[in-house]
């Protein structure tokens, strides 16, 4: 059933998403889409009564609270970015907005912006990590939320692997291909 509720929240976080920015950008109803804009970060609220109410149903925690708790966590992190380039794109596209600017590709604008992006996961990791504890007490801190105590070291290691990005940038930032002159 959990599992269910995660793939909803992420089909509607997409639905209320497209149609926020189309009514802001297509319709030119700036208010409502306002006002469903606003809505989206209910979604992950939504998730969370539901693995709450899960676990407090005597279940014992499986992949899909872990899963649960790792959504919120992330869209917690990645959500506002995710929403503002979003708006960007759209901006460009149906309202004669610039365009969107896109990541650095080499040397010191590339490796802050792999920083960043670092940052964003740390705190993804700790949003996570202190949901998925918060379950593992909820059931009472016994072997019923070993599995949320597992997703921590799933996490661990998925931030370890990220750091690769930040730290491979500054050891080796690369340089920008040479401009090409297409008069000659």
């Amino acid at each position: 059933m959990l599992l269910g509720v995660i793939l909803a929240c992420e089909i509607f976080f997409w639905a209320f998403l497209a149609a926020g920015l189309s009514l802001r950008y297509v319709a030119g109803r700036r208010r409502a889409a306002g006002l469903l804009l606003a809505l989206v970060p209910l979604i992950d609220v939504v998730l969370f009564v539901a693995t709450v109410v899960h676990l407090r149903a005597g279940a014992v925690a499986d992949l899909t609270d872990g899963l649960a708790a790792v959504y919120i966590g992330f869209s917690m992190a990645f959500g506002p970015g995710l929403l503002r380039r979003m708006d960007a794109r759209f901006a460009y596209r149906f309202a004669g907005g610039p365009k969107p600017a896109r990541p650095p590709r080499h040397g010191k604008g590339r490796i802050r912006h792999e920083w960043q992006e670092f940052r964003r996961a740390l705190v993804a990791w700790g949003a996570s990590c202190a949901l998925l504890l918060g379950g593992f007490f909820l059931v009472g801190g016994s072997e019923r939320g070993l599995p949320l105590l597992a997703w921590i070291a799933r996490l661990t290691l998925v931030l370890l692997i990220w750091l690769i990005w930040p730290v491979s940038y500054m050891l080796w930032p690369g340089k920008p291909e040479p401009r090409r002159n297409d008069d000659q």
